[in-house]
């Protein structure tokens, strides 16, 4: 049983820009002048977390984290969905290049919806994720599940994402939607990265590698 160290937030409820309903024992990371609508909040003091400004703002916070002698870099995102897909899109390429090799884990709220995330349709932003993600070898850790990660009276999607580079394939273990209560619309996701299953940096794949759901074999057996 793993207890919970880390959080990535995104629409938090905010007063007067300082979120609301965490403890101030708790080390809690947010950037901009603005209104935060991403943040990371680290509850365990011996997990060692850097504030990583210059690719962190209102919507996207980033930090290294040093567990056991061991740097991972962890963001949190909130996508705009009034605002073009390609400026969070590069935003996730400046924080994988700033990781130079090092494993990166971005919890995001999409705002895209993809059948390759077991949602029920695909979107033109949940289209250009694809794109993305596959051009820069990152995985979407979403797995099929009972319940969605976002729910209203109107319907429900997956449009909150958990992408690993591929230092991570064998770390980031135990994914799960929670039938928790969240007190939001959208659901709490708990992962554990664990620290036994090897180290991070230690991987060094050459070929390229695809994560296949079985009702797109077809298509990706014709590319």
């Amino acid at each position: 049983m793993y207890s919970t160290d880390i959080l990535c937030i995104q629409e938090l409820y905010t007063i007067e820009n300082k979120i609301d309903g965490q403890s101030d024992k708790y080390n809690i990371f947010t950037s901009g002048e603005g209104r935060s609508r991403a943040a990371i909040v680290v509850t365990n003091n011996r997990v060692d977390a850097l504030l990583i400004k210059q690719l962190s703002d209102e919507d996207t916070v980033v930090l290294e984290v040093t567990i056991d002698n061991k740097n991972i870099i962890l963001a949190s995102m909130f996508f705009d969905i009034s605002q073009r897909i390609e400026i969070d899109l590069q935003k996730i390429e400046a924080i994988t290049h700033h990781a130079k090799g090092a494993g990166v884990l971005t919890a995001m709220d999409s705002n895209c919806r993809s059948a390759s995330w077991h949602d029920t349709l695909t979107n033109t932003r949940g289209r250009i994720l694809e794109e993305f993600l596959t051009s820069k070898q990152l995985y979407i850790m979403t797995e099929e599940s009972d319940y969605t990660t976002f729910r209203r009276r109107r319907g429900s999607s997956n449009i909150d994402l958990t992408v690993i580079s591929v230092q991570l394939l064998r770390t980031v273990v135990e994914w799960e939607i929670s039938d928790q209560e969240s007190c939001s619309d959208h659901s709490i996701i708990r992962y554990a990265i664990d620290q036994g299953k090897g180290h991070m940096t230690e991987f060094d794949f050459q070929e390229v590698r695809y994560i296949v759901q079985k009702d797109n074999k077809q298509k990706y057996q014709r590319n």
